[in-house]
């Protein structure tokens, strides 16, 4: 279990919230957080590459030249791997890149890198919730009196954000906000620091705490 400190808007504190999430063995962490992010980056893969073999390219039906008497190497094609303009040998076709992985390793995957990055987690008392209209500004200072430096990469995770923050956040290049229910292995390394609403950790118990 770890305990995180609560600010307000202002960033001064205002109390202290538990996080109680069951992680992977430390033998076994490692490994587990490594296959869950490959398999999130190889289901990001469109496999849509394809290439064309020597039976699709156009062209290459008629013999070049003749088969003997020329003193070059005789050619059936003139669509042949070896010559410009011709067939791939082995290129890529479409494929699909999913990797399995099954659900009870997928959730323990997500609790292990969330619990990996408490040090890194700011919690904030009702965040942007008197933002009635888009204003990236605001949100740029609150990170600022969050102790969060400009060009910091930000995870911003909320349970229902307004549309204003929604507004807001999507101008600031560093920043990604998804919602509490949503949460995937890579953004959680990936981000730099951490800033969950009180209301998104409350959700984070509750969805990924049955273990």
């Amino acid at each position: 279990m770890a305990t995180v400190v609560i600010h307000d808007w202002q960033g001064k504190e205002s109390g202290q919230a538990s996080l109680d999430l069951k992680v992977a063995k430390e033998t076994s962490a490692t490994d587990l957080l490594h296959r869950a992010v490959v398999r999130q980056l190889a289901h990001a893969r469109q496999g849509t590459a394809s290439s064309l073999t020597r039976a699709e390219v156009a062209g290459g039906g008629r013999k070049p030249y003749k088969q003997k008497g020329t003193g070059r190497a005789r050619q059936g094609s003139i669509r042949t791997p070896l010559r410009p303009g011709g067939g791939v040998v082995f290129g890529p076709k479409p494929r699909s890149y999913e990797m399995g992985m099954n659900r009870k390793e997928r959730r323990l995957a997500l609790r292990t890198a969330l619990m990996s990055r408490v040090a890194d987690i700011v919690v904030v008392k009702g965040f942007g919730a008197d933002l009635e209209t888009p204003k990236t500004r605001e949100i740029n200072a609150a990170l600022a009196r969050f102790g969060i430096e400009a060009g910091t990469k930000v995870l911003l995770i909320l349970d229902h954000a307004s549309e204003a923050v929604r507004l807001s956040v999507r101008n600031i290049e560093k920043v990604r906000l998804i919602a509490a229910d949503q949460l995937n292995v890579f953004d959680l390394l990936h981000a730099s620091k951490l800033v969950l609403s009180e209301e998104a950790l409350a959700k984070i118990q509750e969805v990924y705490g049955d273990g």
